[in-house]
């Protein structure tokens, strides 16, 4: 797995007053380029150090992990179906498409747990970013997807129907070597 997450812009430069007022759902907030430049080394059978994000920090932590050629990669996040280059690199192009209620849900128990804010800055970045982000830049990605899946995880036909192609480009790619 790959995330999209993982490749938010080093902001070390910027105080952390500025840094906590970094729209991160705006494609600009990514560095989509190293990672573009990282798979296209994991392709080529080369391994990367992927980056990781430190959420408390606002900024790129100095850590990162050793991500090692595989099969089949998962590239994740909801900016992923953005960038023609990124898309270009993909064999299925997949949005999984939640509804609003769950996904406001699914950020106050994040942000809350894993992240320590408070339930109204998670409400009131939802309602003044993250919600008219979505709409304009994220939803409209759907249509470059192959496959729209609704409620993600839970919809096991979708699931079994993806594993089954996964599954055939594997063999197909075993058959050609």
């Amino acid at each position: 797995m790959i995330e999209h997450d993982s490749y938010y812009k080093d902001q070390s430069h910027l105080t952390f007053e500025e840094r906590i007022k970094t729209n991160y759902d705006h494609p600009f907030a990514f560095d989509t380029d190293l990672m573009i430049e990282q798979i296209k080394e994991l392709l080529a059978g080369r391994p990367v150090d992927i980056p990781t994000y430190d959420y408390t920090k606002h900024t790129r932590s100095s850590k990162t992990y050793c991500q090692e050629p595989q099969d089949v990669f998962i590239v994740e996040g909801i900016l992923v179906l953005e960038d023609k280059r990124l898309r270009d690199l993909m064999d299925i192009k997949i949005f999984v498409d939640t509804d609003d209620d769950v996904r406001i849900i699914r950020r106050i128990k994040r942000d809350m747990e894993e992240r320590g804010r408070s339930l109204d800055s998670v409400i009131d970045q939802y309602l003044g970013v993250v919600k008219p982000m979505y709409h304009q830049f994220i939803e409209p990605t759907k249509r470059y997807a192959d496959i729209v899946i609704p409620e993600g995880v839970t919809n096991t036909v979708a699931i079994d129907l993806l594993t089954t192609k996964i599954e055939k480009i594997l063999e197909e790619a075993r058959l050609a070597q």
